[in-house]
């Protein structure tokens, strides 16, 4: 597994002054995958709301070289202690490149802009948390008006030395599977829980299962493991 490191390095050079953030790096298991990939995300709440975001990369997939799928989210929750829930805004973008024969072809992921509520719940102690969110998302070029619904979780146990987190998330947009023009589905759903063992504070070792219904132009169910590694940046 060849992984570039230069990569790496320019996005640790970037955003190496950001407190609160970390650098995963997974190997994908799942059917006619099996390509590492590399996370680096971060979360920063304040006394308004809250800052994430997260940056995702493919490697040597789908028969390129080097970076074969880049795509990144940042969102903003707008809350104060008065407010009952926050106001929440993303975006959501991308691109990515595949070999057709001798031709490396590359294409755009559809820009998305989200806004809608947020509605969190913590712990006294942050041992444990989650947040839903209701959402409009505005798709470039394919729906000017849908929706998302998205669930947020983690849960820290045993003494901190295990972390449960994740995501999922249910939205709407058209989607033609075989290229023909006719519509196969219109709802897609995406779910990343991820169970990590802390060695200590910095680093942790771990596991994300993708589990998705008509997500990334694979008609229907799929369920596709990782084995990974997170370094906490702080």
């Amino acid at each position: 597994m060849k992984f570039k490191v230069s990569i790496l390095a320019l996005l640790l050079f970037i955003l190496g002054d950001i407190t609160a953030q970390n650098l995963q790096v997974h190997y994908d298991f799942g059917k006619d995958r099996e390509h590492p990939t590399s996370t680096i995300e971060m979360f920063k709440p304040d006394k308004y709301g809250n800052t994430f975001f997260f940056i995702d990369m493919d490697y040597n997939a789908n028969g390129i070289n080097g970076v074969s799928l880049a795509y990144w989210e940042i969102a903003r929750v707008f809350k104060t202690e008065k407010m009952p829930v926050g106001i929440h805004a993303e975006y959501d973008g991308g691109m990515g490149q595949f070999k057709s024969g001798n031709q490396q072809v590359g294409y755009t992921l559809n820009d998305a802009w989200l806004g809608g509520i947020d509605y969190s719940i913590n712990a006294q102690d942050f041992s444990k948390g989650a947040s839903i969110k209701v959402l409009y998302k505005y798709i470039r070029d394919k729906h000017e008006a849908s929706f998302q619904i998205t669930g947020v979780w983690y849960v820290h146990f045993l003494n901190n030395k295990f972390s449960f987190t994740g995501f999922a998330d249910f939205w709407r947009e058209d989607w033609d599977f075989n290229f023909d023009g006719i519509t196969d589905t219109e709802y897609i759903f995406l779910a990343e829980p991820q169970i990590w063992y802390n060695i200590n504070k910095t680093f942790a070792i771990g596991s994300e299962i993708e589990m998705s219904n008509n997500f990334g132009n694979n008609e229907g169910f799929m369920i596709n493991p990782t084995l990974g590694l997170k370094w906490n940046i702080n």
